[in-house]
């Protein structure tokens, strides 16, 4: 099912034309590469494109904002297959059917709270109770825990009223190791605290990396996702019924909506010996980019690239990532869409668009549409 709605795509020209957009980053000009195979193909050579790069695989880099490096995913192979296989198998349980009714409960009960008033919105006041009840459930911790999460706000790096909330989350973790090292049980903080690396227990700073990118990482990409989610059904009702008429549609329309409404642009990687990106030279130590947004949109791969296909097969997306770095949180974001898709089908007849204020990403080198800053909805049961 194709809606013929088209999603923006910022790339193409440059994709197109040379396969590298150069961005101004302080005195540095960053290369992203924008194709799908250069991409990929980059994604797996860590030796020339490497994140053993302490604050500066995310951009803007993060010096700023944090002490200690995040884990796994800025590091390189040996280092990051042996801290990745530590906590792997508690991320995996997000495949299992127990794990996916507990997100669905989840689900209900917000939209037990919608249904019941007149209007919604969406980003904080549903997408970020999901995200952090959800994460609750990933980690191993009573519900109760996630309220004190959603008071930090969609970005704990970048809050919408300009207030890291960094401070908090590096005192919240600091806190939650004592009282898993003094009563160690099955959570996410007592694992991190048991698990030994090579033979030795990991140090505070290795846990609170970790932590930080446990809470930071998969944070805003679920939040806008699933508002951006939610704000394309709301404009194409007809999306339901399609869903309604085969559930096992919405494994395929999870996969889509990844894939369009990819909520992390790029990330950065750094040249240990120097390269040439499509004729951007990057000195030793200089950055580079993968244009994760990019690759998603590349014609090359996706047929109609920017049309919304709730039934798109082959979709070889990179809205996880790729190789060795791919994405430790798939499957529990896979379980939230999912879950969240089936339960709408259930229960709602209608989303009614109210009000909406989109977000860009705005840079020297591209504007491109990010999910909303605000989204107003009013849910129709089905039952209206």
């Amino acid at each position: 099912m194709s809606d013929k709605s088209e999603i923006p795509d910022p790339f193409a020209a440059a994709r197109r034309k040379d396969g590298v957009l150069p961005l101004p980053a302080g005195d540095e000009t960053i290369p992203m590469l924008l194709r799908h195979d250069e991409v990929r193909r980059a994604a797996k050579d860590w030796r020339t494109f490497s994140s053993d790069a302490p604050f500066r695989v995310p951009i803007p880099s993060e010096e700023h904002l944090r002490h200690d490096r995040q884990l796994p995913i800025e590091t390189d192979p040996p280092d990051h297959t042996d801290y990745r296989d530590l906590v792997e198998p508690l991320f995996q349980r997000a495949r299992e059917p127990a794990y996916a009714k507990r997100i669905e409960a989840i689900v209900h009960r917000l939209l037990d709270e919608s249904l019941g008033r007149e209007t919604t919105e969406i980003v904080e006041g549903f997408a970020l109770p999901l995200q952090s009840r959800a994460l609750a459930v990933l980690l191993g911790v009573p519900e109760a825990e996630a309220e004190r999460w959603i008071d930090w706000g969609v970005h704990v790096f970048h809050g919408g009223d300009g207030e890291s909330k960094a401070a908090a989350l590096d005192a919240y973790l600091h806190a939650a190791f004592d009282r898993a090292e003094a009563a160690p049980g099955d959570d996410f903080f007592s694992l991190l605290t048991k698990v030994e690396f090579r033979g030795r227990r990991l140090t505070r700073s290795e846990m609170v990396g970790f932590g930080n990118l446990t809470f930071a990482g998969g944070r805003d990409t679920i939040i806008h996702t699933v508002a951006s989610m939610l704000g394309h059904l709301a404009t194409k009702p007809t999306a339901f019924d399609f869903l309604r008429e085969d559930r096992n549609r919405i494994v395929l329309a999870g996969e889509e909506f990844f894939r369009v409404f990819m909520p992390l642009t790029h990330i950065g990687r750094v040249c240990p010996a120097g390269a040439d990106v499509h004729g951007i030279e990057v000195v030793p130590g200089g950055r580079m980019s993968l244009g994760w947004a990019s690759a998603n949109l590349d014609e090359a791969v996706f047929e109609c690239p920017r049309e919304v296909r709730l039934d798109r097969r082959p979709n070889p997306h990179v809205a996880f990532g790729f190789g060795g770095h791919l994405c430790l949180g798939a499957a529990h974001s896979r379980a939230i869409v999912r879950g969240l898709l089936d339960v709408f089908c259930d229960r709602v007849r209608r989303i009614d668009l109210v009000a909406a204020t989109p977000r860009v990403e705005h840079t020297a080198a591209y504007d491109r549409p990010l999910g909303y800053d605000s989204l107003v909805v009013r849910f129709v049961g089905m039952s209206s």
